[in-house]
């Protein structure tokens, strides 16, 4: 997924010229500025930004997926948001690791009945896990954090919950997804590799 954040329509069309067709956004009102100047017909469009609740029916009728699903309180609004707009939407459960006061997501000890939660929302499809771990120059540092999101998926697998198959982790970004790969991504989140340092605000 090619993340898009302070990138300019221009720069995004270029991108989707040369072939890449996975976009991802992190803030609402960025994208809203941005999406009446883009025509990108094949584009497939996720939300990979924090998501609050009150925003969750623009989210579910713009974006393609949502990988950013931190609570059954937002799944609520964005499965009720998706039966309005006719579409099933595919989400991805943010977990929080790391402990940072920062960074989103649901709680490891929480996970379980969040899954469950979220797989009985008839307008949601639960896709799989995503992570935003600690930053560390050194990308072995970061391992850790994505093997245990990997640990945790498989912990959910061995539940059975009826309707749930967790087939993507997206972890890993500009500086690591080698790393993310290794232990086990589907999907890996690059801006800085793809369009080059984000200007400093």
């Amino acid at each position: 997924v090619a993340v898009t954040k302070t990138v300019d329509p221009a720069r995004i069309t270029e991108a989707y010229r040369c072939g890449l067709r996975h976009f991802g956004e992190n803030r609402i009102q960025e994208f809203a500025e941005k999406r009446p100047r883009l025509v990108l017909p094949s584009a497939t469009w996720h939300m990979v930004g924090h998501l609050q609740s009150n925003k969750a029916k623009r989210a579910a009728e713009w974006f393609d997926w949502v990988q950013s699903v931190d609570s059954l309180r937002l799944a609520q609004r964005l499965d009720l948001a998706a039966a309005e707009a006719g579409k099933r939407l595919p989400v991805l459960i943010q977990v929080h690791l790391g402990g940072e006061e920062s960074k989103f997501g649901v709680e490891e000890q929480e996970l379980l009945p969040l899954v469950e939660g979220v797989a009985a929302l008839a307008h949601l499809e639960l896709r799989g896990l995503m992570a935003l771990p600690p930053y560390f120059g050194d990308p072995e540092q970061v391992r850790p954090f994505f093997r245990r999101l990997r640990e945790l998926a498989e912990t959910v697998a061995r539940q059975q919950i009826p309707g749930v198959v967790l087939r993507e982790l997206s972890i890993g970004m500009s500086h690591d997804f080698e790393v993310a790969i290794e232990e086990g991504a589907t999907i890996v989140r690059l801006g800085t590799a793809l369009f080059g340092p984000r200007p400093q605000l």
